[in-house]
């Protein structure tokens, strides 16, 4: 035990964020925070002041997917508490650790609708693993101990801290604790063996089986165990949105993403399988399609780490409640016992190859500035580069035209799918990882929702790369429109809204506009090379749609495409 010192709430914080570790936060001050904001002025803490308290959520989040540590974000009380709001909940979604510590009116004045008062602890419950209102100055360091560690253990997912202003300015012996102790917070590690062996007898038996895994295997650092898996037992692997990078996607047994946006034979595979090996997944809607038309004739072994997961959204013949790391280890390990080194699956794995030849993602390539190009321009020039995105169409089309071979180079809001995302949490993926090119693959309607932020990166040298796909249109909803509401385009059209390029250079950035595939390699190369925060205004083709596409209510392997012209 170390010696205790007396100190404020306000330094005591800060003590407790040395003793985490913690090299960054992303934060905008407010009254109540003043204190707080006075430590840091001497800390040895990059505080890195957003403009939006939305982008402090979002920037500590990509930092925290990209990193794999807790991200953290400050905000005062009232509005800026409640700015938090969206950002908690797009962490909350994808089980990304985050702290967020939000300023608070006095203790006593709480309840009194004093002014900039909110009950964030209440508006946050839903959409955090934990939250806390500090209201004993002595308990801060425990709280603060429980909530990085409950952010980071078991299933990942944000907890928030509020503390009232007299609480920072009160004083304590401070001392941090060296262990955590929680009655009822025992996250299971390891799988049940018997479980685990009866997985095994069913995978071994397999002629047709599916792995099918989602950002879990990323968060528990399981992707050298789901390579041995696949390559012990010959079976193609799907990897979802969360979980791009988890598996290379220049393996021969990759088969890309499967679901509404996925590829043909990554949703062919998944309906024609005997055996699904779920790890590390919720089966969500957009991966499932039609739930009793998904996997029909398959065995469905689900391994996650949160209980809840299990058979909450497809019926699961075999759960097995664990950490992917070691219950993949497990697994292969009896599989390895069962099989000798022999496979069932050589006729399967021929047929898989034979709809990725029949079936390759597509689209026409002509004079026109298409997407799809610009993603394979980056992924040629720049394979190593971080790619982070909005949501929508560049989303989609980020996931499908980047071959992603690493685990924490594909950054995006999945569950919630949160427009104006990708742009805040680049910065955090690029103050995570200097090193790297960091490209946010946006669309102009997503890029306006926190442009702002061109200020933070100007005024913190922070080099990220904004590749708008201008569309002059809200992509995705319009091509929903095109589809099934007989090309009524409802509030859809933003054409000629923002010319980016002045936007960026009024901020201070590099501001480039493409309008020819030609243009699109050395504006590339003109961005990475300036080392600085640059804007990418790509004029693309104005209708052009993301495919495969699975309608809603359909099955999986009823997809809209385009047909291959020769």
């Amino acid at each position: 035990m170390g010696k205790k010192t007396r100190m404020t709430g306000a330094k005591a914080l800060i003590e407790s964020l040395y003793a985490e570790k913690v090299d960054v936060i992303f934060g905008y001050p407010g009254g109540v925070l003043l204190p707080i904001y006075d430590e840091l002025f001497d800390a040895d803490i990059n505080h890195i002041l957003v403009r939006h308290e939305q982008a402090a959520a979002h920037a500590a989040d990509g930092y925290a997917r990209a990193t794999g540590k807790v991200g953290v974000c400050l905000a005062t009380s009232g509005p800026g508490a409640t700015n938090l709001v969206t950002g908690i909940a797009t962490a909350y979604m994808d089980s990304v650790p985050m702290v967020a510590i939000t300023g608070q009116v006095p203790s006593s004045m709480i309840g009194n609708d004093a002014f900039q008062e909110a009950n964030i602890t209440g508006i946050t419950l839903p959409i955090t693993k934990h939250n806390y209102l500090v209201t004993d100055v002595n308990d801060l360091p425990r709280i603060i101990k429980e909530a990085f560690h409950i952010a980071s253990t078991g299933r990942p997912g944000p907890v928030l801290i509020d503390i009232p202003k007299d609480i920072t300015t009160d004083e304590l012996d401070f001392e941090y604790p060296e262990s955590v102790e929680l009655r009822g917070y025992k996250p299971t590690k390891t799988g049940h063996k018997k479980q685990v062996k009866r997985a095994a007898d069913i995978i071994s038996k397999a002629k047709q089986p599916v792995i099918y895994v989602g950002g879990g295997i990323i968060a528990a650092e399981a992707t050298k165990e789901l390579l041995e898996l696949a390559q012990a037992i010959n079976a193609p692997v799907t990897t979802t949105l969360m979980g791009k990078g988890a598996f290379p996607d220049d393996n021969p047994l990759c088969v890309g993403m499967p679901g509404m946006h996925g590829t043909k034979y990554a949703n062919y595979a998944i309906q024609e399988s005997d055996v699904l090996i779920a790890v590390g997944v919720r089966f969500d809607d957009r991966v499932t399609g039609k739930v009793e038309s998904f996997a029909p004739n398959a065995q469905i072994i689900h391994i996650d780490i949160d209980p809840a997961e299990i058979s909450k959204n497809v019926r699961v013949d075999i759960p097995i409640v664990g950490n992917a790391k070691s219950v993949l280890k497990m697994l292969v390990e009896f599989i390895s016992e069962e099989l000798g080194g022999k496979t069932n699956t050589a006729t399967w794995v021929k047929k898989v190859e034979k709809w990725k030849k029949q079936y390759p993602l597509y689209y026409h390539k002509d004079d026109k500035l298409k997407p799809q190009y610009i993603m394979e321009q980056i992924n040629e020039l720049y394979p190593d580069s971080i790619i982070v995105t909005e949501v929508g169409q560049n989303q989609m089309w980020a996931a499908q035209y980047f071959k992603y071979k690493e685990p924490r180079t594909f950054i995006s809001s999945g569950g919630l799918g949160t427009m104006g995302y990708g742009f805040p949490a680049s910065m955090g993926v690029k103050m995570g990882h200097p090193d790297k090119v960091v490209f946010d693959i946006s669309g102009d309607g997503s890029f306006q929702m926190n442009s702002q932020e061109l200020a933070t990166v100007v005024q913190n040298d922070i080099p990220v790369i904004v590749a708008i796909f201008n569309n002059g249109f809200l992509g995705m909803v319009r091509q929903w429109q095109e589809l099934f509401f007989e090309q009524r385009y409802s509030f859809t059209c933003i054409d000629d809204s923002v010319d980016f390029v002045k936007l960026a250079e009024a901020y201070g950035a590099l501001g480039l506009r493409v309008t020819k595939p030609a243009e699109v390699g050395p504006a590339l190369k003109e961005a990475v090379k300036s080392g600085r925060p640059t804007v990418i205004d790509f004029v693309v083709e104005r209708e052009e749609n993301v495919y495969p596409m699975v309608p809603a209510g359909a099955a999986i392997n009823e997809m809209l495409d385009l047909e291959v012209q020769s």
